[in-house]
């Protein structure tokens, strides 16, 4: 069986910062990759940020230079660091993972439970 524990969601103010983590645990053998979605009312899940194994990173147009996703292989985690957060960035974030159960090739998708985020005055 495999967990995802996401944290860090909550209510801020435009211009506000807030910093999402999700660990992942159990029946893993290896991750490919880890991110970041999100999903506002009415709107289609679309992604925000991922990272690889390697480091290598993809953002959305509307977050660079405001988002920063991070990871940590030792700990299976992975952080989104929000910053100069717009009234826009509000939904439910739902972290993502690509993972080998076994030394076979095969891939699974897992999916957080999404933690809100919601910024206004």
């Amino acid at each position: 069986q495999v967990q995802l524990v996401e944290s860090g969601g909550g209510l801020v103010q435009p211009g506000g910062s807030l910093r999402l983590s999700c660990a992942a645990s159990g029946s893993i053998f290896s991750i490919n990759a880890m991110g970041w979605y999100r999903q506002a009312p009415g709107k289609q899940r679309e992604l925000v940020a991922r990272i690889t194994s390697d480091s290598s990173t993809n953002y959305a147009d509307s977050v660079k230079g405001r988002f920063t996703i991070t990871r940590d292989n030792a700990k299976n985690t992975v952080t989104l660091q929000m910053n100069s957060l717009k009234p826009e960035d509000t939904a439910v974030y739902y972290c993502n993972v690509h993972a080998r159960r076994d030394a076979t090739w095969r891939l699974y998708g897992y999916w957080g439970q999404g933690t809100q985020v919601t910024v206004s005055s």
